[in-house]
Order: C-alpha cells, then sequence, then structure tokens
C-alpha cells in the first residue's frame, strides 16, 4: 500500500503592496517551522482569474503593478472612492470569478484547506470553494490590524473563518456578524521568521562598517517595499539626523537620495531581504502606517513615526491609532513637522522604546496552530456527517 499523500494546504495571495505575498512566504516558513505534516503550495490568485496573462499583453504590466506605482509617487488621495469602485466592479465580476476559482480546483487540485492572505476578493473564494468542495475550511489570514468596511477583509454572509490579529479587528468581525466559533485571535501580523531570531550581532561596529556612527541614534526611513517620493523631503528636512533609507525596488529613488547632500552619515539601501538585520542597526523608523512594516519595526524594538492625512489609505487608518493609543511614537498631520518630531522622540526615547517591549506578537507561532486546529475541526465535522449518513 502506498503511504498517504500528505494534506494539501494552499496559500493565497497577490503582489500589490508587497505585504500579502510576505505575509504568504512568512506563513508558509511558519508551518514548516511548526513540523505540520501540510505540503504548502501558494498561488497567485490574479494568476487564476488571468492565466493567459493577457493583462499584461495589453497594458505591458500585471495589475498589481499599478497600484505599487501609485504608491511610489504617493498618488493615495481618493483611494477610499476608489476601493467602492473596485469592489463594485468585484460584484459585477463575481460569477465570472467564481468560476475561473471552481475550475482552479477541480479534479486535479484539491487542497484540504485553503487560506487567504488577501482583501477583497474573500466572498469570491468562500463561494467558489464551497461549490467545488464542500466542507473544505476557507480561512482568511487578516494582513491588516484593522479591516476596512464593508467587504474588505471581512465577509459575514460566507462560510469564511477570519483570523484577526489585533482586538480592534475581533470586535469588527463580531459587529459584523460573523459567528464566534468562526473568528481566531492572536497577538499581531505574521512576520518573517528573520524577525524572531536570536542574532548575535555587533552592532557597533556593523554600524560602523556602514559609514554610521557606533552610538549616534539612527533613523530607519521605510515607505514599503516601493518606496515612496515623500522619502526625498524626509531626508533634506533630516539633514543633521544618520539616516538608512530603504528604497524597495525604486532604483529612481535611491540614486536621487544618493546625490543628495546631507550633513549626518547617511545609508541609501536597495531592496533587501536582510530588512530584520537592517532594524537591529535603527533606533526609530520613519514610514507609512502600514501593517506589516509597523509591526516589524514595533518588534524589532523602533519606537514609530507616522502620517495620518487625506492621502493615508483606508486600510491603514487605524494604525495610527494603534501608534497613538499604545504609546509606540508619534503621529503626524504631515512630514513637515519631521524634525521637530525626531527631536521629541528621541528626548523621551527610553520611554517608547520599553512601549514597544510590551507589544508581544507572536503570530507567527500561533497562526499555523490555528490553522492546525481549523483542519482538526473540519475533519471531525465531516467523520461526524459520514457517521450520520450511515
Amino acid at each position: 500500500m502506498s503511504p498517504e499523500a500528505p494534506v494539501l494546504v494552499e496559500l493565497i495571495y497577490f503582489n500589490a503592496g508587497g505585504g500579502h505575498r510576505a505575509s504568504a512566504l512568512a506563513l508558509e516558513a511558519a508551518i514548516a517551522r511548526a513540523g505540520l505534516p501540510w505540503r504548502v503550495c501558494r498561488t497567485n490568485l490574479f494568476e487564476v482569474f488571468d492565466p493567459q496573462a493577457r493583462f499584461r499583453q495589453w497594458t505591458g504590466m500585471d495589475p498589481e503593478e499599478l497600484y505599487n506605482k501609485r504608491l511610489a509617487r504617493g498618488w493615495t488621495l481618493g483611494l477610499t472612492h476608489e476601493l467602492r469602485l473596485l469592489q463594485g466592479m468585484i460584484r459585477l465580476s463575481h460569477e465570472r470569478m467564481v468560476q475561473a476559482l471552481r475550475h482552479h480546483w477541480g479534479e486535479h487540485h484539491r487542497p484540504a484547506m485553503v487560506v487567504s492572505l488577501v482583501p477583497n476578493f474573500n466572498r469570491s473564494m468562500s463561494d467558489a470553494l464551497e461549490r467545488a468542495l464542500p466542507g473544505t475550511p476557507f480561512v482568511t489570514v487578516m494582513t491588516d490590524l484593522a479591516d476596512c468596511p464593508p467587504s474588505f477583509w471581512i465577509e459575514p454572509q460566507t462560510s469564511q473563518i477570519v483570523v484577526c490579529g489585533s482586538p480592534h479587528s475581533v470586535q469588527q468581525a463580531r459587529a459584523a456578524g460573523v459567528p464566534q466559533q468562526r473568528i481566531w485571535e492572536t497577538s499581531g501580523m505574521i512576520l518573517g521568521e528573520q524577525f524572531y531570531a536570536d542574532v548575535q550581532q555587533d552592532r557597533a561596529a556593523e554600524r560602523v562598517r556602514m559609514g554610521l556612527d557606533a552610538h549616534s541614534p539612527v533613523g530607519l526611513v521605510l515607505f514599503g517595499s516601493e518606496g515612496s517620493k515623500e522619502m526625498l523631503p524626509i531626508a533634506r528636512r533630516l539633514t543633521d539626523t544618520p539616516l538608512i533609507l530603504a528604497c524597495g525596488r525604486n532604483a529612481e529613488l535611491a540614486q536621487a537620495l544618493r546625490a543628495l547632500k546631507r550633513n549626518a552619515p547617511t545609508v541609501v539601501l536597495d531592496f533587501t531581504r536582510e530588512m530584520a538585520r537592517i532594524m537591529r542597526l535603527a533606533d526609530f523608523f520613519i514610514g507609512k502606517p502600514g501593517s506589516g512594516s509597523l509591526s516589524e519595526a514595533v518588534l524589532m524594538g523602533l519606537p514609530p513615526i507616522v502620517v495620518r492625512n487625506a492621502w493615508t489609505m483606508p486600510q491603514e487608518r487605524f494604525c495610527t491609532d494603534w501608534v497613538r493609543d499604545n504609546g509606540l511614537g508619534l503621529v503626524l498631520p504631515h512630514f513637515k513637522a519631521i524634525a521637530p518630531a525626531v527631536q521629541t522622540l528621541l528626548a523621551d526615547l527610553p520611554r517608547y522604546q520599553a512601549a514597544t517591549r510590551r507589544m508581544h506578537n507572536r503570530a507567527a507561532f500561533e497562526v499555523p496552530q490555528v490553522l492546525a486546529q481549523i483542519l482538526h475541526n473540519a475533519g471531525q465535522q465531516a467523520r461526524q456527517a459520514e457517521h450520520q449518513a450511515a
């Protein structure tokens, strides 16, 4: 008799913003680290909807690239209205997307559990999975600290199981009408294993090697994997503050920052997969209030300085409340005030650093166990149904 095939668990992501793919990779690694006997596959949702890549053929770019280019240029004003327009288009395309997903989950691809790490499309995925593979658990692991209702992360009218990374998102799920047995809470966002590694690092020597002062406070400026043009005026206004400027894949921005004349030591980074190592060299964080990068910074002990205004994306607005309510750092109306804000933060840096240490994010260890329990419960329900039918 051939050995039983391992359980297949499918992780759904896309590349808009970069955080969803990073979360999928982090979850895959966390599952392996937990020793769960599963075979994990990752699926880019847009490749299911457009397997022939016609959008790229017509436009010369993938759908996610439009969004990423807007982030890099700071064109985020009005995204709330555009989000509602997008959601309306998704509703109109619901049956077409369900059919594409049903075909994907056909005879040759039958996961025991599907885990979504993306917003907006969870109703389509849940409905399609229920039609293709009835009883197969559909789980959404939120990669934001809060939902942006309606129909962003939480879809109460479906059989979706939602994993929430904050008490606030748990309350949102309950208020939306999700049954308690389909709500699971973790202590934060799921992050990569590098952020939990116990690394013995000569911090002072590494700083000197990079051209920084061994002991002067250093700020890390980070606006996600696509960077942001906002980093240029920040670097100018903080000319006397040592900075690490992480530009991600934005080569044009990196070139402009390298050409900038500043008084203080400056390190300009291109895209790197060693962000945890870089964060260990910094003392505070400046950037956009994204759940992923903020959670990474706080876990690494970096008090954040972020902005909330009309340009702040709707799904990131709660993050500014999270920073303020937990005393983690400063929330500004705009980065024109960044220089006095840095002075204020550094004057009370130990207190802010102590606040970051009170945030115990263990989601990378919790989420695999949550998924294992969900899969176990689904198996029990299936066996009970078979017993009743017999």
